[in-house]
């Protein structure tokens, strides 16, 4: 079935990491925000690659968890385009229209329909608040991938992108007691309208409960994310640096615990 690195008999993922580039090039990649989402979906491919990778899936399923990880937020583009801002909340449901955009496109990015329901289901739940439970087996499990995977980045740009030239005013937040219970739930925050910024961290640090392999874990503690996002901060309010300090512990601690697993 291999033929070479990257390309099977149903999938040749250069050819469609080429039809993906030329597809977002449609769209205004001068504007940072929708570059983001460009460079986003070729480093959460890596991540998927790695996630399959670990998990010792067969090649041609390693190859599906890249194409899947590449297309996850092909929506993205035309959302911010039509509506300027990626809060789903306020525009439209990028996992669901990304499933719309492709059932005309998929045989751009893989020859074979044998895939195309792992493809779509996969990319509907990625962005979900939990996996729908009418699943197979195969469905769900590259539904996992790619939210690990993405979760993973998210991490990732939250070190290096988000709040960027804004670190002032996230130090000035103070942290909402709704959060914090949430978060001493160990379950995923629901986002809410009232969010302060340091409610937005932790309900960004918050993903990790919602993290389903082991390898996404020892990922998540190899580059040290939980740590690195804080310590970007000098929290000014005392309460508020209080509980950052517990969260970082708690994450940290529930981070290691899915290691030893």
């Amino acid at each position: 079935m291999w033929l070479k690195e990257g390309m099977f008999m149903n999938m040749d993922l250069e050819k469609a990491k080429q039809e993906f580039l030329k597809y977002t090039e449609k769209y205004d990649l001068t504007n940072d925000k929708i570059k983001l989402k460009q460079v986003h979906s070729l480093r959460v491919m890596e991540i998927s690659e790695k996630i399959a990778q670990k998990l010792e899936l067969p090649p041609e399923e390693i190859e599906l968890a890249k194409l899947i990880g590449l297309l996850h937020d092909i929506a993205r583009f035309e959302q911010y385009t039509k509506y300027h801002t990626f809060k789903d909340i306020e525009s439209v449901d990028h996992g669901d229209l990304g499933v719309e955009i492709l059932k005309n496109d998929i045989r751009k990015y893989i020859k074979t329909d044998q895939y195309d329901n792992i493809i779509f289901k996969a990319i509907k739940n990625h962005n979900k608040y939990a996996i729908e439970s009418e699943l197979s087996n195969k469905e769900k499990q590259f539904s996992k991938i790619i939210r690990d995977a993405d979760k993973i980045d998210i991490f990732y740009e939250a070190v290096v992108k988000f709040w960027k030239g804004k670190e002032e005013q996230v130090e000035k937040s103070i942290i909402s007691e709704k959060t914090v219970k949430e978060f001493e739930q160990n379950i995923p925050i629901k986002t809410r309208k009232d969010e302060t910024e340091i409610d937005n961290i932790i309900k960004m640090i918050g993903f990790i409960f919602d993290i389903n392999f082991k390898a996404s874990f020892e990922i998540l503690h190899e580059e040290d994310y939980i740590n690195k996002i804080f310590n970007r901060y000098n929290f000014k309010d005392e309460y508020t640096r209080k509980k950052v300090e517990e969260i970082r512990k708690v994450a940290n601690e529930y981070i290691n615990k899915q290691i030893r697993k």
